[in-house]
């Protein structure tokens, strides 16, 4: 297996395991085919959270990840037919972080106004 694509499984793997930890959900990566529309659209990287699409980035440059992957998790909530993206960014030394475009933050702002304070 070619070194990226074990590291890219590795990071899916992790951010599965704290994300279900943080959500108490059962996520998982998705696998192959799995990862596809009939179309062949991509569906994102995790499966189990309700109504998103969640990318996964293990990049040594992180900015760019940053800047690519949640556009990318957008266009994967389209695919999947769900109203919301967000970007799992690994930076060295395992610390995460989760990268949304302003209008990805916007739709979780408006679900929270809606719903009240956490």
């Amino acid at each position: 297996m070619h070194p990226a694509k074990r590291k890219g499984g590795t990071a899916e793997r992790q951010a599965a395991e704290l994300i279900s930890r943080l959500l108490q959900f059962t996520v998982r990566r998705r696998l192959g085919a799995g990862r596809t529309t009939a179309a062949g659209g991509d569906l994102g990287d995790l499966d189990g959270v309700p109504d998103h699409a969640i990318q996964v980035a293990s990049w040594a440059d992180v900015a760019a990840a940053a800047r690519l992957k949640p556009k990318e998790a957008e266009q994967q909530a389209c695919h999947a037919g769900v109203p919301y993206a967000a970007t799992l960014v690994r930076f060295r030394g395992g610390t995460w972080r989760v990268v949304l475009t302003p209008e990805q933050w916007a739709a979780y702002v408006r679900v929270v106004l809606q719903e009240g304070p956490l």
